[in-house]
């Protein structure tokens, strides 16, 4: 079983002007497509090529013979989130059960705000920031280059991709203007609700 690209729940240029049809091209039609085509040269003809990504993950997290699998199925699964994560016209604050977990966890939205801000724009180099779902609590955490919370048993709800090529043909080396244009205009909370609604069925 070969994985497949996943086509994204949007059009290339629908998040114009906060990124560009330019970059969704290249960030989705080369770069995560590098990630699955190499992923399935790697699996292919192994017992790994019927599991799950998140099996993948799992699998090959703490193997370092095996560092370039998990690389390439930790990114794999990081950007099919880091699309779902975004949609037209988003951005603002969440509703529903997500927002009283918010409340709860971090004391406000603007709380939450700045702390997921800090986490995104202060990675070091190539990385991700997340809003994930860990023992009942929700946390912010980040991670640098290819490690998901999916390796320390987190469930992810919301991710923003920070390495430099998910901003910098619209932002150049701007990534505060990028994460507050991803918090304000492109975050797809009902998205996030509907993670947090499955972890909480889980």
């Amino acid at each position: 079983m070969a994985f497949d690209l996943p086509p994204l729940p949007y059009s290339k240029s629908a998040l114009e002007p906060f990124l560009s049809e330019r970059t969704l091209e290249f960030h989705h039609g080369k770069h995560h497509k590098a990630y699955v085509d190499k992923l399935n040269e790697l699996v292919g003809g192994t017992n790994l090529a019927t599991k799950s990504l998140e099996a993948i993950v799992a699998a090959t997290v703490e193997t370092k013979r095996r560092t370039e699998i998990f690389n390439n199925a930790a990114q794999a699964s990081n950007h099919a989130l880091f699309w779902k994560s975004m949609r037209p016209r988003g951005g603002g604050s969440p509703s529903g059960e997500l927002a009283q977990g918010i409340q709860r966890d971090f004391g406000s939205f603007d709380k939450f705000r700045k702390q997921f801000t800090e986490a995104a724009v202060g990675q070091f180099g190539s990385g991700w920031a997340w809003l994930v779902l860990d023992n009942g609590e929700l946390k912010i955490v980040k991670s640098a280059d290819a490690m998901t919370p999916i390796a320390y048993g987190q469930t992810p709800l919301l991710a923003c991709d920070v390495w430099e090529h998910a901003y910098s043909l619209d932002y150049q080396n701007r990534r505060p203007d990028f994460v507050a244009a991803f918090l304000d205009h492109l975050a797809n909370w009902d998205a996030a609700s509907v993670n947090l609604h499955l972890a909480d069925k889980d």
